[in-house]
């Protein structure tokens, strides 16, 4: 039997899931860059990138209402 991708488990899922998903990869993220050694001045840039390529990203989306 073969098993369901990614896409087909999260289409599956309530937004309260991938919600509850998103904050654990957060955490698992932030606890590896500072295991690796990275500083919260360096995490906060990583944070503040993916802020700016959201922000950039809804710019550009006639429907940004995502």
């Amino acid at each position: 039997m073969a098993q369901p991708n990614v896409q087909q488990i999260a289409a599956q899922r309530p937004e309260v899931d991938r919600e509850k998903a998103l904050k654990i990869l957060a955490r698992s993220i932030f606890r590896e860059l500072r295991s690796q050694g990275y500083e919260s001045k360096q995490i906060i840039g990583l944070a503040t990138e993916l802020i700016s390529q959201v922000t950039t990203d809804l710019s550009h989306d006639p429907d940004s209402s995502r």
